[in-house]
């Protein structure tokens, strides 16, 4: 996917697409000393990374101003929320951005203090948030299994906060291990770049 086709397909303002312009570039002066992502995947920031990313965004309930984003490595998917949030000027948006590895976060710092993003980075791992950190979205890629990302979760997921996953083709598999601890409704959306699909996780309990 091109810059273009990406502004073609997500309808992103100006000053969205600059946002994420900078984040690009960001990524690659990074990558030169960082391991942030896959190098492989750094021809297709584009697809693989942005858009990916974005198309979470229509999927958070109506009104949703608080997201966490656990293990955000290079920022996918929070900061993409957390310019989704500046673009439709929510009100006291914010995003937190939960990271454990101390060079991610120099550099998820340096995307917002460029780009001026309502996000706060936490130099933690995400069972070590505190439970009184209010958000009405959790999400979070590539960072475990189902069973093991709801555990490491569990603080963050009280009532009426959403679950918005990316995960790949075997989501299945992990749905139906995830469900011997614990009681949730799931959507399961299929993905806009490729095999996967975002799991869409409300009203969850955990049974023991």
């Amino acid at each position: 996917m091109t810059r273009d086709e990406f502004a073609a397909q997500t309808h992103v303002s100006r000053e969205t697409l600059e946002r994420f312009d900078i984040w690009k570039s960001l990524l690659e002066a990074w990558s030169q000393h960082t391991n942030l992502v896959a190098r492989s995947t750094l021809g297709d920031f584009w697809g693989r990374h942005a858009y990916d990313s974005w198309q979470i965004l229509e999927h958070a309930p109506q009104g949703a101003r608080r997201w966490a984003d656990i293990g955000s490595g290079a920022g996918f998917p929070g900061l993409a929320a957390a310019f989704g949030l500046m673009q439709n000027n929510v009100p006291d948006g914010k995003v937190y951005l939960i990271e454990s590895i101390g060079k991610k976060c120099n550099f998820l710092r340096e995307v917002i203090a460029r780009t001026d993003a309502p996000a706060e980075v936490l130099t933690m791992r995400a069972e070590a948030v505190s439970p009184d950190i209010s958000v009405d979205v959790v999400s979070a890629r590539a960072v475990a299994s189902l069973p093991k990302l709801l555990n490491l979760t569990k603080p963050l997921l009280k009532t009426g906060v959403t679950g918005l996953f990316l995960k790949g083709t075997r989501y299945d598999e992990e749905l139906t291990e995830a469900r011997k601890c614990w009681t949730f409704d799931v959507e399961v959306i299929p993905s806009r770049t490729g095999d996967g699909s975002i799991l869409k996780i409300e009203n969850i309990h955990h049974d023991r």
